[in-house]
Order: structure tokens, then C-alpha cells, then sequence
């Protein structure tokens, strides 16, 4: 499975329009991803210290080729091949994949990602009382909000400007808390205009434009998927911030990225911890019930589903042959 995740795909969300210019441009960078649930769980089993601390790598662009690592692996990602080399260097050894297999690791994550969701405690089943799929779905309202805070600091030696953009999804005619919904918040820290990241952030959208995909956040293709599969609108608030986004003066330097999901009054309503004549619970009863049914307390309106945050500590254009290159000595893995 293809799971190293390069962590500047997050910026996409914040693109700037690029210029027509080609630049060579190599950067170290720190991402950290945050997820809750079943992949989540997955994550924090397997991810190991990456996971709980976030990985510091490096990228170098030159034309259609991007390489990535950190300090045991790398990844290659060559446009005009449509491969993914995938190496490790502490057994000297790489994979390749070509993009029709990683698309398809991308369809087969979303299926299985959308047959989890339905298994979820809470969520809704599919029976014969649903409604017909041809019925149009409920139309929704997608909120935006920007706020330059007025806070400033120093990130890998540019001064940069604190901007926090929130899109919120909630059903039209209704506010969030009556209908739920979901909130994507990005906050942001904005350099000067910087023409070699455009260069970075123009070949993440290249890639994911052509696996098919949205490179929005910083995730593998697969995980990704899942994501999408899962939780579909956060599709159209990634689009919405990175719109958004792109009117913004200034290179994203820092960016810390939430998606909420918030239920309903009704869904709240209903999550309610029940007493046994089946009213409200309340009061000492109500806390002795909860204790038995190893149940946590009340449950909450909010909770969040992924956290990236994302951080350039070194920009530099000095991009040499070796930096895009399998090692020598390293040998191919079927």
C-alpha cells in the first residue's frame, strides 16, 4: 500500500496562482497528521513516533520530477513516467508503482472507507424506508469567513502574517447547530510572495490533477480517498478554502488545518443517554446508569475528524542531480 505521505500537498489548499517560469526549489518541511476514528486508530498503531510527533523531510522540484524522504524513507514522483518510486533507505531498496495502480489503491480505499462509515456506531443504515436515490439531496449553504489576527513571527527566516479562514457547510435555511454540518478552519501563517514554493505547490496540483484525485490535504492518495469516501462534503469546503485561499497576498508558510463534523439537533437529541422509562437521564441516577454502561458522559456536538499541520523550516533553489535520483546500489523490490 502506498502510504508515505509528502507532507506539502496540505499548501494546495492555499495555492497561488503560479508563474509561467520553471524554478528548481528544495525545502525542509514538518507535517504532522491527526486522525480520529477508525484511521485514526490504524495510524497511531502502525505510524509510530511520525505519528504521535510528525516527520521532518525534505522535497527538491526540478521540471516533472519531485523527490521526497525523511531520515528512512523516500518517494519519487516522476510526471512524465506516471511512476512513484517508493525507497527505503535503511535496506537499500526501492518499489515503483505506476499511477493506474495507485488509482486504483484510491478506488478500493474510498470502497472500503464508505463500507466502514456505515458500520459506525450512530450511523444511519440503509433500509427500505430511505428515500429513493434519484430524490435530490437537501441543498446546503457553505459559509466563509477570513480574520487577519494581527499576529506575527518569524518561519524559515520570512516574516509572515497570521490569517484564519473558516468554511462552514450546514443545510440551507437552517443554522449549523440545527442542522449539523461540517467546519474546515485553516490557520494560516503568510510569508512574502516566494516563486519557488509556487513551483512546489504548482507540481502537488499537477500530480493529484493527474492520478484524478484532490491533493487538499496532507495525506496519501489512499488515505485520501478514504477521507472523501467517508466524510464526502469535505470536499466542497477544501474547494471553498482553497478559492478562497488563492485571493490572499503571501506564501503559506505555516498552516494548521481542522475538519469538524458537528451533528444535528435531532442527532443530539437522539445521543441523549436514556434512564430506563426511557426519559433523559439527569442527577445521580443518571450518573450511577452512565458508569454502568461504561458510558463517557454527555455526548458532544462537536468532534474532529483530521488535524495536518504543516510548516516550512528551510526554502533554498540549489537542487543537484542526486537530489532526484535513486541512490546507486539500491535495488529494485517487486
Amino acid at each position: 500500500m502506498h502510504r508515505w505521505v509528502p507532507g506539502s500537498l496540505v499548501l494546495s489548499l492555499l495555492v497561488l496562482t503560479p508563474g509561467p517560469a520553471r524554478a528548481d526549489v528544495k525545502s525542509r518541511e514538518k507535517t504532522l497528521v491527526k486522525l480520529e476514528g477508525v484511521l485514526g486508530g490504524v495510524m497511531r498503531v502502525f505510524g509510530g513516533k511520525a505519528a504521535k510527533e510528525g516527520v521532518v523531510s525534505t522535497a527538491a522540484v526540478k521540471g516533472n520530477r519531485k523527490a521526497t524522504r525523511d531520515d528512512t524513507r523516500g518517494e519519487i514522483v516522476d510526471l512524465s513516467e506516471e511512476k512513484v518510486y517508493t525507497i527505503d533507505y535503511k535496506d537499500k531498496s526501492y518499489t515503483v508503482k505506476t499511477f493506474d495502480q495507485i488509482r486504483e489503491e484510491m478506488r478500493k480505499a474510498a470502497e472500503q472507507a464508505a463500507k466502514d462509515a456505515q458500520k459506525e456506531p450512530g450511523k444511519e443504515q440503509p433500509s427500505a424506508q430511505q428515500k429513493p436515490p434519484d430524490k435530490p439531496e437537501k441543498e446546503l449553504d457553505v459559509d466563509f469567513d477570513v480574520k487577519e489576527t494581527g499576529q506575527k513571527k518569524s518561519i524559515a527566516g520570512y516574516d509572515a502574517r497570521e490569517v484564519i479562514m473558516t468554511v462552514t457547510l450546514r443545510e440551507k435555511g437552517k443554522t449549523l447547530e440545527e442542522s449539523g454540518g461540517f467546519v474546515m478552519t485553516a490557520d494560516t501563517w503568510l510569508g512574502p510572495d516566494i516563486p519557488a514554493l509556487k513551483e512546489l505547490f504548482e507540481f502537488n496540483q499537477r500530480y493529484w490533477k493527474q492520478l484524478g484525485g484532490t491533493g487538499t490535504i496532507a495525506l496519501s492518495p489512499e488515505q485520501t480517498a478514504s477521507v472523501l469516501a467517508a466524510y464526502p462534503m469535505m470536499q466542497q469546503a477544501s474547494d471553498r478554502l482553497k478559492q478562497e485561499g488563492a485571493k490572499l497576498q503571501g506564501t503559506p508558510l505555516a498552516t494548521t488545518t481542522t475538519f469538524d463534523a458537528v451533528k444535528s439537533k435531532d442527532a443530539m437529541a437522539a445521543a441523549q443517554p436514556q434512564t430506563s422509562s426511557g426519559s433523559s437521564s439527569g442527577g445521580l441516577g443518571g450518573l450511577l446508569a452512565r458508569k454502568m454502561k461504561k458510558d463517557p458522559g454527555e455526548p458532544k456536538a462537536r468532534a474532529t475528524i483530521f488535524t495536518v499541520e504543516h510548516e516550512f523550516q528551510e526554502v533554498s533553489t540549489s537542487v543537484g542531480p542526486a537530489d532526484l535520483e535513486i541512490p546507486a546500489g539500491f535495488k529494485q523490490k517487486s
